[in-house]
C-alpha cells in the first residue's frame, strides 16, 4: 500500500481509480476542481472524463452512465447543485444500476462562493444517502464504500467534501488502482426510467421503503458510530468530528455522524444513555434536528439554542469554544488571536495586465457611473473594485437580472458582463429572454477563451476537451445572432479606441446589443508563450495626472507625485494608449 502526502482532491481523485471509474463528468467549481484536473491529466485512463457545459449536463450525462451498468462520478460545487437540482431530485426515483457517486463539495465561510449553502438539505430533500467525510484520508476511504452504496441499493449517492477537506494536505494511504472492465449497456425499463406520473407513484414508494435498510447499513458499514465514556456525550459529523476528537475530555462519550439518514432508534438509544447532548456541524443543523426529534427530555445543546453558530467554518478553537461555552469543556485551550494594527488593505484584484480590465473601463467611460451594471460568477466579478458590478447572483444572472432591470428601471442604462464560460453555462436561455422580449440593454461577454478562475479549464469556446483533443470552437457570434440579436460586434479590448467606438455605438441603439470583448487570459497566454514587451513612464513627461493609475492595473504605482510600471507589467499596453500627455512607452533595455 502506497502512502502520499495528497491534497483532498487529489486523494478523492486517486480513490475513483481505484474504484473502477468508468465515467467522469462535472463543471468546474472551487473547492471541487481539482478532482477532474486529477483524472482528465491520467495517463492511458480506462474511463471517460469530460468537463461539461454546466452542471445539470454532467449529472444527466453520469446519470446515463450509470444507467448503462457503468461506476461514474459526477463533480461540482455546492451552489453547482441548485443547477443540477432537477435531475437530482427525479434520480432518486429512477435509480441507477452501476455506481453513481454525485460530489458536491461545500464551501463553508464562503472562501470562493456566492453563498454557504449545505448539500446534506439536498439529500434530506431527495432521500438519498450522503457522505460527509472529517478528513483527507476518510475522504479517500468513503469513494470506494459510496460507489459500492450506491449498488447495493441502486440510488445515487452524494458526497460531501468542504473546502477544509478538498484543499487540505495529509497523508494517505492508497490502494490499488483498478482498471474499469465494465461494457456500458443499456437496458431498457420504460417503468424505471420514464417518470410519467403512473411509473413515478409506484418508484417514490419504492425510494421510501429503501429508506429503514439504509440507515442501519451506514451504522454497519463504520460510518455513524459512538464510544460511550460517561454521562455527556458530543455528536459531530465532518471535519467539526476531528476537532471534537482532538479536544474530547476524559468522560464524555463520543458519536461521529459521517453518513445520512440516520438510524433514529439506533440514535435515540444513544441519548437516552445521557445527560446532555451537544452537536457540532457545520452550516445547517442537519445532525441537530434528527438529535431533538429523539432527545425526548434529554438537553441538546447547538445552533438551535444559540450554543454553536449557524455560519462560519470550523476551527479547533472555533470547536472549543463552543464545548466551553455549553460546559463540555472546562476553558478553551486557545487564546483569542491578537490582531495586527495597520496592515494595509490588499482586496482580491484582476491581474495585470488582464483584457476584463480594459472591458470595464471602456464600460464606465462611455456609460458612465450613473449606468447599472449586472456581473456574474467568475474573474469578472472583481470588478466590483472597479466599480462596474453592480449585482451577482448565480451562474447566468447578469443577463435575466440586466433585462428585469432594463424593463423596471427606463432612466437607466443597461450594461451586463459575463463571461464565455458562464454565457455557455446559463447565460444563452437568459440572452434568448431578453431578446424575445424587447429588452433595452448591453451585454458584454468577456471572452478570454478558458475557465479562468477554478483554474484555467478548457470549455466549449477553446477548441479542446478536459483531455486535450481537439474540439471545433464554439462561435459566441454565431449563438448570440441565433437568439436573434442584431447588433453583434467582437472586439480586442486592448484596442481601447475601437473598444471605446463600440460601446458608444450600442449606447444610441435600442433592443439588446452584445459586444464580444476576446483576448486570451494572461496567465493562458504566458503558460502558452505569448511575449510582450514591458512599458515604461518616461518622468520628464509624466505629469503626475493619475490617469494611468485610476486605471487599476497592479503594475502601475505613484513614486513622489510620478507614475511607474513595476515588474508585474505584461505588455498589454492599454495604460499607454490611456496616457493623455503620451508619458508611457515600449522600454527601451540597455
Amino acid at each position: 500500500m502506497e502512502r502520499l502526502y495528497l491534497l483532498g482532491n487529489e486523494a478523492i481523485a486517486h480513490a475513483c481509480v481505484e474504484s473502477g471509474i468508468g465515467f467522469v463528468s462535472g463543471y468546474p467549481g472551487t473547492p471541487s476542481s481539482e478532482v477532474i484536473d486529477v483524472l482528465r491529466t491520467q495517463k492511458d485512463p480506462s474511463f471517460y472524463v469530460e468537463w461539461s457545459v454546466n452542471e445539470k449536463v454532467a449529472l444527466e450525462n453520469a446519470l446515463a452512465a450509470a444507467w448503462c451498468g457503468l461506476r461514474a462520478i459526477c463533480t461540482m460545487k455546492h451552489v453547482g447543485l441548485n443547477v443540477a437540482a432537477d435531475p437530482l431530485m427525479t434520480s432518486a426515483y429512477t435509480g441507477v444500476t452501476g455506481g453513481l457517486v454525485i460530489l458536491s463539495a461545500d464551501d463553508p465561510f464562503a472562501h470562493s462562493s456566492q453563498n454557504e449553502q449545505d448539500t446534506r438539505c439536498y439529500a434530506h430533500f431527495a432521500r438519498l444517502p450522503c457522505l460527509d467525510p472529517a478528513g483527507v484520508q476518510e475522504a479517500h476511504n468513503m469513494v470506494p464504500t459510496a460507489f459500492a452504496l450506491s449498488e447495493e441499493f441502486g440510488l445515487p449517492v452524494l458526497f460531501r467534501p468542504t473546502t477544509r477537506i478538498c484543499h487540505s494536505k495529509g497523508d494517505v494511504s492508497l490502494g490499488a488502482v483498478v482498471p474499469n472492465a465494465r461494457k456500458g449497456e443499456f437496458h431498457k425499463d420504460p417503468r424505471q426510467y420514464v417518470v410519467i406520473p403512473a411509473h413515478t407513484r409506484v418508484l417514490h414508494k419504492k425510494l421510501n421503503e429503501k429508506q429503514p435498510a439504509l440507515k442501519k447499513r451506514l451504522v454497519e458499514l463504520g460510518l455513524n458510530y459512538s464510544v460511550i465514556s460517561g454521562k455527556t456525550a458530543i455528536i459531530a459529523s465532518g471535519i467539526g468530528a476531528s476537532y471534537v476528537q482532538e479536544l474530547l475530555p476524559p468522560g464524555v462519550s463520543f458519536m461521529k455522524i459521517g453518513a445520512y439518514p440516520i438510524d433514529e432508534a439506533w440514535l435515540g438509544e444513544f441519548i437516552q444513555r445521557h445527560e446532555r447532548i451537544l452537536v457540532i456541524e457545520e452550516l445547517a443543523p442537519v445532525v441537530e434536528e434528527a438529535v431533538r426529534q429523539v432527545a425526548g427530555c434529554v438537553p441538546v445543546f447547538g445552533k438551535i439554542n444559540g450554543y454553536a453558530p449557524y455560519e462560519g467554518e470550523l476551527s479547533p478553537a472555533v470547536v472549543a469554544g463552543i464545548m466551553a461555552n455549553a460546559g463540555f469543556l472546562e476553558k478553551s485551550p486557545f487564546a483569542a488571536p491578537e490582531p495586527i494594527q495597520n496592515l494595509p488593505l490588499r482586496p482580491p484584484i484582476l491581474c495585470a495586465g488582464c483584457h476584463h480590465r480594459a472591458a470595464f473601463y471602456a464600460a464606465k467611460k462611455v456609460f458612465g457611473p450613473t449606468a447599472v451594471y449586472p456581473s456574474d460568477i467568475g474573474c469578472y466579478t472583481l470588478g466590483l473594485q472597479l466599480g462596474a458590478v453592480d449585482t451577482t447572483i448565480c451562474m447566468g444572472a447578469s443577463i435575466t437580472v440586466g433585462s428585469g432591470i432594463a424593463h423596471s428601471d427606463l432612466s437607466h442604462d443597461v450594461v451586463c458582463t459575463i463571461g464565455d464560460s458562464t454565457f455557455l453555462h446559463t447565460g444563452i436561455q437568459g440572452l434568448m429572454n431578453a431578446v424575445y422580449n424587447g429588452a433595452n440593454m448591453t451585454v458584454i461577454i468577456l471572452d478570454n477563451r478558458i475557465t479562468a478562475m477554478t483554474g484555467h479549464q478548457p470549455n466549449p469556446n477553446t477548441g479542446v476537451t478536459a483531455t486535450g483533443e481537439e474540439s471545433p470552437p464554439v462561435s459566441l457570434d454565431a449563438i448570440c445572432r441565433a437568439c436573434g440579436v442584431t447588433f453583434v460586434e467582437t472586439i480586442d479590448p486592448y484596442d481601447m479606441t475601437g473598444m471605446l467606438r463600440v460601446l458608444a455605438a450600442a449606447k444610441v441603439k435600442k433592443g439588446v446589443k452584445v459586444i464580444i470583448a476576446k483576448q486570451m487570459c494572461v496567465i493562458v497566454a504566458r503558460r502558452a508563450g505569448v511575449k510582450r514587451c514591458r512599458y515604461a513612464v518616461n518622468p520628464e513627461i509624466c505629469t503626475g495626472c493619475g490617469t494611468c493609475v485610476r486605471f487599476g492595473c497592479p503594475a502601475i504605482e505613484f513614486v513622489d507625485e510620478k507614475a511607474r510600471i513595476n515588474e508585474l507589467c505584461s505588455g498589454c499596453a492599454v495604460c499607454a494608449r490611456l496616457c493623455p500627455v503620451g508619458a508611457i512607452a515600449l522600454e527601451v533595455r540597455k
